[in-house]
């Protein structure tokens, strides 16, 4: 039996992939669980259309995306906050505070395409990836300074 696959499903095909399985297999389980549709001419039509509008909303994502990056030349953002020794801070900087400076000068990026693994504890200058496509990866300069003690 040929059916269109719906989803990503593990050890078979991603989603739109054409591909042969058991009888049982597709009446069974993906049919039922709406993880793929019979492989008709009128089906890989439709299929073959919904490829063609991601392709094409891809390639405008990854145009704005790539826009996005050359405003970013140049641009950093810088915090202040209160450190103890070895400038250590108390609390931290994370993906979510360098959004919302980010959001204060005028950019809009969604907290999880900055890509840091773990909060900015400690006062210095930091290289940030910020993902903006699959494709476009930019890098924003994150200053933390010491906060004056009196």
């Amino acid at each position: 039996m040929e059916v269109i696959l719906k989803e990503d499903v593990p050890k078979l095909g991603s989603r739109g992939d054409v591909v042969k399985v058991a009888e049982g297999f597709g009446r069974n389980y993906l049919l039922p669980h709406k993880l793929a549709i019979e492989a008709s001419k009128g089906n890989k039509a439709v299929i073959e259309q919904m490829k063609a509008a991601a392709v094409r909303r891809s390639a405008k994502e990854k145009t704005s995306a790539e826009a996005l990056a050359t405003q970013f030349e140049g641009v950093s953002v810088s915090f202040t906050r209160r450190s103890g020794e070895h400038d250590q801070l108390f609390g931290s900087v994370t993906s979510g505070d360098i959004a919302d400076a980010l959001a204060k000068k005028g950019f809009d990026v969604d907290r999880w395409k900055i890509q840091i693994h773990e909060p900015l504890k400690t006062v210095g200058e930091f290289t940030v990836p910020i993902k903006l496509h699959k494709d476009v990866t930019t890098h924003l300069k994150v200053v933390i300074e010491k906060e004056a003690t009196e």
